[in-house]
């Protein structure tokens, strides 16, 4: 007994008029546009400079390996980047999604924003850092740290295409997986040091189209003390909570801070729930609670001798009505900052 189904398939091909060649069926991932790896790759250059524009990555895996005496540029987003063999180069990426990891590199001089860092069989490495989690290295010796501290028109965008927030930013906490005994594998490169005296701007054409600037006060990622010697015992906790104009509010509370004489510590965009609050500003938490199902929170650390008034006065003058939380004194801001980070770093797994 024949199949009904082919005796049908056999009578449609039949009644198909002659000369009509039967048409292969058209999928969605037939139409789409086939991806070069070799335009995503930088392999074995020497003593060039070379970089891609904005929008000529999109998002897609980079690799760059075996370059030696090379200024290399990414100025796009991009999933993830390895970096593998390289010899004394200069390195600057854009925002990235996932990882980037450096293999057997030494003497070169970075700039980069991503999720996850790591580096592995390294030596001599200097990086300017943005980076989501806690950046790691392993089997690697004098890797020298700095906060990102970059400005082009694209890059805002870039980051929020790559899922980053300018205000996670754990450049300065290293975990080490292969400590050494009386050595300190890493270190941090000194406050004054100035970005474009380690990582040049390109002297290309082509790259030089894109409006960079590495000045501090235009920095897209705002540019926090970290794990430095804090200038005060005396430092304030402030947080801002979602609304249209959030980002803007926060970057002009730093530069009012920072103009005044006060140093950013550290910063933090996070989601918090009734029972965060309840931890973190405990008795102050129902003046706050309806406002936490409008988005993340922002949080600010100052440090300086009268920071806290300063703030308080500044956030009055800038914000007005807008409900901010701000210490109310010395004596209970460093217990507001504990309990906030300590949150913080549980809640995005730090």
């Amino acid at each position: 007994m024949g199949c009904f189904f082919s005796k049908r398939r056999n009578s449609e091909k039949e009644s198909q008029p002659k000369g009509e060649e039967e048409h292969p069926k058209q999928y969605s991932w037939d139409q789409r546009e086939k991806v070069d790896p070799k335009d995503y790759m930088f392999s074995g250059l020497k003593n060039e400079t070379v970089g891609r524009l904005p929008g000529k990555v999109a998002g897609q895996q980079f690799l760059i390996q075996d370059c030696e005496n090379c200024n290399i540029y990414i100025f796009d987003h991009s999933a993830t980047v390895t970096i593998d063999d390289c010899t004394n180069c200069i390195i600057f990426l854009g925002p990235v999604k996932g990882s980037v990891f450096f293999r057997n590199c030494g003497d070169c001089k970075c700039s980069l924003a991503c999720q996850q860092f790591r580096v592995r069989d390294c030596r001599k490495l200097e990086v300017f850092l943005c980076c989501a989690t806690q950046p790691i290295i392993e089997s690697s010796t004098n890797i020298k740290f700095g906060c990102f501290q970059w400005y082009y028109p694209e890059l805002a965008f870039q980051f929020k295409d790559a899922g980053l927030s300018i205000f996670n930013n754990n450049w300065s906490n290293i975990h080490d997986f292969t400590p050494v005994s009386g050595e300190l594998n890493w270190s941090l490169l000194p406050e004054n040091a100035v970005i474009h005296n380690h990582v040049p701007l390109p002297t290309t054409q082509e790259l030089k189209a894109v409006r960079i600037s590495t000045e501090a006060n235009r920095s897209i990622v705002p540019v926090t003390q970290g794990q430095r010697q804090k200038s005060s015992d005396e430092s304030c906790l402030v947080v801002l909570f979602a609304g249209d104009y959030t980002i803007a509010n926060a970057i002009k509370l730093i530069d009012e801070m920072v103009r005044s004489g006060f140093f950013l510590i550290q910063t933090k965009e996070v989601s918090m729930k009734a029972e965060d609050a309840q931890r973190v500003f405990q008795e102050r938490a129902p003046e706050f609670l309806h406002l936490l199902n409008k988005g993340p929170v922002i949080a600010l650390e100052f440090n300086g001798d009268g920071v806290v008034e300063e703030c308080q006065i500044v956030v009055n003058k800038i914000f007005g009505e807008t409900k901010t939380f701000v210490s109310q004194n010395k004596e209970i801001a460093s217990r507001d900052i504990d309990s906030f980070y300590n949150f913080a770093d549980i809640q995005m797994g730090i």
